[in-house]
């Protein structure tokens, strides 16, 4: 292993790994010891293997936490979704998975495509800074935004207020939509969140090394096991970067 990669990547000695514990899809729970479980620590677990040392969780509980820590020396490597807002402060690997965001209509909506959802007068409700959530600021030009600062909230402000839409990733909208009576999933997906692994921007070699490992760890079935592993429904793995 390349000095400059442990030096960049392990600086202390132990790969520090944050971890998103709000992704409900990459964080199935935690172990006896209160450590965090799911494919992106187990991933994390692996690059650690492969770099040669041992590896520390440093949990946060939504991805902007995370992200804003970018930098601060308070994590060596980051398993969050990679949007182009937080990639101004961390170089992110390609995706080595994907998770389906669309929206949930209620019963009675006269809303049937993605389409529609983007129009006046119609309110969505998200979940600040999440990955989906970015691209909606990006994207959305006419209808309303309506956050609340977690998945849960975001259905309150949903189901409270009697918005039109509530934006997030299928899986969950499934559940969702179970427990609401005539509420319906639009087809399709207005994006896919490309769970990435990321570092800070001025580690360059540490870099070039988590893009090599990510393809690796595709292509050699890896990632594809620890989903398995897990038992995740609605996580796929991400085709070649």
């Amino acid at each position: 292993m390349s000095p400059d990669i442990l030096a960049q990547l392990a600086p202390h000695g132990v790969l520090r790994a944050g971890i998103n514990l709000g992704n409900f899809l990459l964080v199935t729970g935690r172990d006896e010891h209160g450590s965090p479980e799911g494919v992106a620590p187990d991933l994390a677990r692996a690059v650690a293997e492969r770099l040669g040392v041992p590896v520390r969780f440093v949990p946060y509980p939504r991805p902007g936490t995370l992200a804003d820590a970018a930098g601060t020396d308070a994590w060596d490597i980051g398993l969050i979704g990679a949007e182009p807002q937080r990639a101004e402060t961390i170089a992110f690997t390609a995706a080595y998975a994907e998770i389906e965001a669309t929206y949930l209509v209620p019963a009675g909506s006269p809303i049937t495509t993605l389409a529609e959802v983007d129009r006046p007068g119609i309110r969505i409700a998200s979940t600040a800074r999440a990955a989906y959530d970015l691209w909606l600021d990006r994207n959305i030009h006419q209808a309303t935004l309506l956050r609340a600062e977690s998945i849960d909230g975001a259905l309150e402000i949903f189901t409270g207020q009697g918005l039109e839409a509530l934006a997030g990733l299928r899986p969950r909208l499934l559940a969702d939509a179970a427990a609401l009576p005539g509420a319906r999933i639009l087809d399709g997906q207005f994006m896919s969140v490309q769970q990435a692994v990321g570092t800070k921007r001025a580690n360059v070699a540490g870099a070039e090394f988590l893009r090599g490992f990510v393809e690796e760890a595709k292509a050699s079935g890896l990632v594809a096991r620890l989903i398995a592993r897990h038992g995740v429904k609605g996580l796929s793995v991400a085709p070649p970067g």
